[in-house]
């Protein structure tokens, strides 16, 4: 008897809750994160500032690979004396070691710049999908990765066009004096 009276409570607790579930329509959305942080005029931006600060030290580690070509060429020629061949042969291993370690300097330092601009650019992003969810009446908007979303619940063009008004606002903030 009392296992029936707990069944009947527990079931009319149930629809109940299913009623109200389904008498309130859930919007729910989904942002492609991947394609925001590709895309967003911000991060196009700070990439060319990335670009413009690390391209000076990028050019001259080229510069040094192209004069360690020109000297693996030289000692590869039949003029130089035994002693001229040891010689470049230490400068050319040297010149390998300092590009290598340099390559892996930059190649850390940048990767750690473009971590703390992403993380920058995160509560932008984040305050970005808030007012499109709070303008357009969403419930949940999931960011990936995810399993699977439908194409119909994505709003990542929705987000990048927000992104793109708030950054051509500050672009004309900046400018203005």
């Amino acid at each position: 008897m009392r296992s029936s009276v707990w069944t009947t409570c527990a079931v009319s607790i149930g629809i109940l809750f299913a009623t109200s579930v389904s008498a309130q329509q859930l919007r729910i959305a989904y942002v492609d994160m991947k394609q925001v942080l590709d895309n967003a005029p911000q991060v196009v931006a700070g990439r060319a500032i990335l670009d413009k600060e690390f391209r000076p030290r990028n050019d001259a580690i080229e510069m040094d690979e192209f004069r360690a070509g020109t000297l693996e060429s030289r000692l590869f020629q039949a003029d130089l004396t035994e002693d001229n061949k040891i010689a470049l042969e230490r400068e050319l291993r040297e010149l390998h070691r300092n590009i290598r370690r340099r390559q892996e300097d930059l190649r850390d330092e940048l990767s750690f710049r473009r971590t703390e601009e992403v993380q920058r650019l995160e509560e932008e992003i984040n305050v970005a999908v808030q007012e499109i969810a709070l303008r357009n009446g969403y419930d949940l908007i999931i960011s990936s990765p995810v399993i699977y979303a439908s194409p119909d619940l994505d709003i990542t063009d929705l987000i990048l066009e927000q992104l793109e008004v708030e950054f051509a606002a500050d672009q004309l903030e900046l400018a203005t004096p």
